[in-house]
C-alpha cells in the first residue's frame, strides 16, 4: 500500500454530514482552505437518517415560546447533567442556523403566512420543531451540500480515518485509507474538526447503519488524549422497526407520535397512561422507550416482540403529506399501510448523547488544534436528547467549531510536518494486516449481541459486570484477526479499526453505567430505580497506558440568569428538580 503526503490545509474536517459541512462552510467564509473527509458517499452522510424534524423557538404557532423555554425544556429534561453554556447557545443560535439553512435550499414546510411551520415533538413545552415532511435530515444535507458546492468545497469520499498526527499534546492533521484504491494518506492541517458521528451500531438493533457510529471518531480522540463524557447516556429511539430481518433497528421517526400516532399493547390497552398520564405519546424518549420495553417484557407485546403503533385514524391524505418516508417504508418493506392499520415497533439504539468533553463556547478539546461537533461531542443532551435538537446542534456547534478552528489556524505562527507521528500512524496500519484466526466482521456481531443484552434499555450491576467480562474476552480475540484482502476489498481492513474503536467505546459504556448507580433519563438501572439529586456529575473516560480510567466531575451549575429562566418555567413545566424545588 501506498503513502501519499497531501499539502497543508488550514481546516481538515473528519466527517461529511451536517456537523462537517457546516464547520467546512464556515471555515471557508472565513477565507480558509478545508478539506472534508468521509468514509460514505457525500449525498449519504448518517444526517440523512434524521427524519422528524430541527427545534427552533420562532413561536409561530405558539407565541410565548422563547429560546429561554427551549433552553429549560432542554436542561430539565436532560436531568440537569448537561452543560448550561452549551445548551444556552443552541436554543440561542438555532434560530438564526435554520433561517440560513432554509435560505440555502432546505424548504421547511411553511404556513400560509409565510412563516415555518412548527409540529410538537416530545416533552416540549410548545410547537418548535420545524420540517420537512419526514425526511427533513435529508433536505438540511441536500442544502448545505448545495452550498459546498457553490463554494467549490473540496470533499473526499470513501476515505477511512485511523488515526490523528499527535505531537506534544497537538493535531498537526490526520491519516486515512481510501476505500476504492487502499492507497495510504497524510492530510496535514492547521487544524482539525472531528464530525464522525457516535457510536449507537455497537448494539444488535440499532438505528444506524453498517459502517457509521461504530464509535471510530470517539476512540480517534480518546486514544490522542481527549476525554469522554456520558458515555453511560445511550438513547434508546421507542420505536424501531422489528422486521423483516435486515431493516431490524431502522428508525420509525417521533413525527408519526407527534402528528397523532398511539400505543398499544397486545391488550389492546393504551399503556402510555401508566408511565405519563399528561403527555402520554408526546413524553420523553427515555420514559416511551421503558414503557415500551417493559410492556415487551412483562408479557404484554406482540409475539415478535413488539408493541403496536397507530396512525390510522389520521386521515391519509395528511399521512402521506407529513410522513410520506415512513408511510412508503412500511409499505414497502412489509406490506402496510398505515393509514389503514396499526404496524409493530420496539426500542432501537439510536443517539450517543454523551462523546468527547469539549468546551462549550468553541467546541474545542484538550488537544490543542482539534475541534469536535455533533453526536460526536458530548455535554448537550445530559441525560435525555430531546427530538429536533441533533439537527439544531450539528448547524449550530458545526458552525461554532469552524469558527474557533478558523481563529487557531489564523493565529498559527508554526507548521511543521509532525513525522514521528506519520510514521507511527502508518505503522498502526501494517500491523493491522498481520494474518490471524478470528473474522472482525464475526467479532463485531458478538460486541453487539453483547451490548444488547447487557446494556440495553434497562440495566442492573449483574448484568453490567457479565457485559465488562465478556468484552475483555472479546478483546483477546481481536489480538489475533484475519485480514486477507480479497479481491482488493479494503474495507476488510477498516473492519478491524471499527472493531478496535467498538470495544474501547463498549468498554466504556458498561463502565461508566456501572459507576452510576441510579436512574436517570436514559439511563435505567432497576437495582437504582429512583434518581438521586445529589448524583449531579458527569463521568469522564481517558485512556491512559492502554487502560480505561474513570472519574466522577461535578456538573457545570448554571449561571444565576440562567436558573432564574429555570425556576420561571415552574408554572409551565411540573418538573421536579434539585435547582427549582
Amino acid at each position: 500500500m501506498n503513502t501519499n503526503l497531501s499539502d497543508y490545509t488550514n481546516i481538515l474536517i473528519i466527517g461529511c454530514g451536517g456537523a462537517g459541512l457546516s464547520s467546512a462552510i464556515e471555515a471557508m467564509q472565513n477565507n480558509l482552505s478545508v478539506k472534508v473527509l468521509g468514509k460514505r458517499l457525500k449525498n449519504d452522510a448518517h444526517t440523512v437518517l434524521a427524519a422528524g424534524g430541527i427545534n427552533a423557538s420562532f413561536g409561530n404557532l405558539d407565541n410565548n415560546d422563547s429560546w429561554e423555554q427551549h433552553f429549560a425544556d432542554t436542561f430539565l429534561e436532560g436531568y440537569e447533567i448537561g452543560d448550561p453554556k452549551a445548551i444556552e447557545l443552541m436554543a440561542r443560535e438555532a434560530i438564526n442556523c435554520v433561517n440560513e439553512i432554509d435560505s440555502w435550499g432546505a424548504n421547511f414546510q411553511k404556513l400560509k403566512n409565510g412563516k415555518f411551520d412548527q409540529r410538537f415533538f416530545g416533552a416540549h413545552t410548545y410547537r418548535r420543531t420545524c420540517f420537512c415532511g419526514d425526511y427533513t435530515g435529508k433536505s438540511i444535507l441536500d442544502a448545505l451540500l448545495k452550498k459546498a458546492s457553490y463554494l467549490k468545497m473540496p470533499i473526499f469520499d470513501s476515505e477511512y480515518v485511523t488515526d490523528l498526527l499527535i505531537e506534544e499534546d497537538r493535531c498537526f492533521g490526520a491519516t486515512s485509507i481510501n476505500l476504492i484504491s487502499g492507497e495510504k494518506n497524510v492530510h496535514l492541517a492547521d487544524a482539525t474538526i472531528l464530525c464522525t458521528g457516535g457510536h449507537t451500531r455497537i448494539w444488535k438493533r440499532s438505528s444506524s447503519r453498517k459502517y457509521e457510529n461504530n464509535g471510530d471518531g470517539l476512540f480517534l480522540a480518546l486514544k490522542s488524549g481527549c476525554k469522554l463524557i456520558d458515555m453511560e447516556m445511550v438513547q434508546f429511539h421507542p420505536t424501531g422497526m422489528l422486521y423483516p430481518e435486515e431493516m431490524e433497528g431502522m428508525l420509525v421517526t417521533e413525527a408519526v407520535r407527534g402528528e397523532g400516532g398511539k400505543l398499544y399493547n397486545s391488550r389492546g390497552e393504551r399503556f402510555m397512561k401508566n408511565y405519563d398520564a399528561e403527555r402520554m405519546e408526546l413524553s420523553t424518549r427515555d420514559t416511551i422507550a421503558r414503557a415500551n420495553y417493559l410492556e415487551i417484557k412483562e408479557g404484554r407485546g406482540t409475539q415478535r416482540g413488539g408493541v403496536i403503533l397507530d396512525i390510522s385514524h389520521i386521515k391519509k391524505e395528511k399521512i402521506i403529506a407529513r410522513l410520506p418516508t415512513i408511510y412508503n417504508q412500511i409499505l414497502e418493506h412489509q406490506n402496510i399501510d398505515i393509514s389503514e392499520e396499526p404496524f409493530e415497533v420496539a426500542p432501537t439504539a439510536h443517539y450517543s448523547m454523551g462523546g468527547i468533553s469539549v468546551k462549550a463556547e468553541s467546541h474545542g478539546t484538550d488537544i490543542e488544534g482539534l475541534f469536535a461537533a455533533g453526536e460526536v461531542a458530548g455535554g448537550l443532551h445530559g441525560a435525555n436528547r430531546l427530538g429536533g435538537n441533533s439537527l439544531a446542534e450539528i448547524l449550530v456547534f458545526g458552525k461554532i467549531a469552524g469558527c474557533h478552528a478558523s481563529k487557531y489556524s489564523k493565529n498559527l505562527k508554526i507548521k511543521s510536518k509532525p513525522i514521528k507521528s506519520i510514521r507511527t500512524a502508518n505503522e498502526n496500519i501494517d500491523k493491522k494486516l498481520v494474518r490471524g484466526k478470528n473474522d472482525p466482521s464475526c467479532l463485531q456481531r458478538e460486541l453487539q449481541k453483547i451490548m444488547w443484552e447487557h446494556c440495553g434499555v434497562v440495566k442492573d450491576k449483574k448484568n453490567l459486570e457479565k457485559g465488562i467480562f465478556k468484552i475483555a474476552s472479546l478483546k483477546n480475540e481481536a489480538l489475533s484477526l484475519d485480514t486477507k484482502i480479497i479481491n482488493n476489498d479494503y474495507r476488510k481492513i477498516t473492519d478491524i479499526f471499527d472493531l478496535e474503536a467498538s470495544i474501547i467505546a463498549a468498554e466504556s459504556t458498561l463502565k461508566s453505567a456501572l459507576a452510576r448507580e441510579e436512574t436517570r433519563g436514559a439511563h435505567n438501572r432497576s437495582d437504582f430505580p429512583q434518581t438521586n439529586q445529589k448524583s449531579l456529575f458527569n463521568i469522564e473516560v481517558k485512556l491512559e497506558n492502554n487502560k480505561l480510567e474513570l472519574n466522577k466531575i461535578n456538573c457545570s451549575i448554571p449561571d444565576d440568569n440562567l436558573i432564574k429562566i429555570i425556576k420561571k418555567t415552574k408554572e409551565v413545566k411540573n418538573f421536579k428538580g434539585k435547582l427549582i424545588e
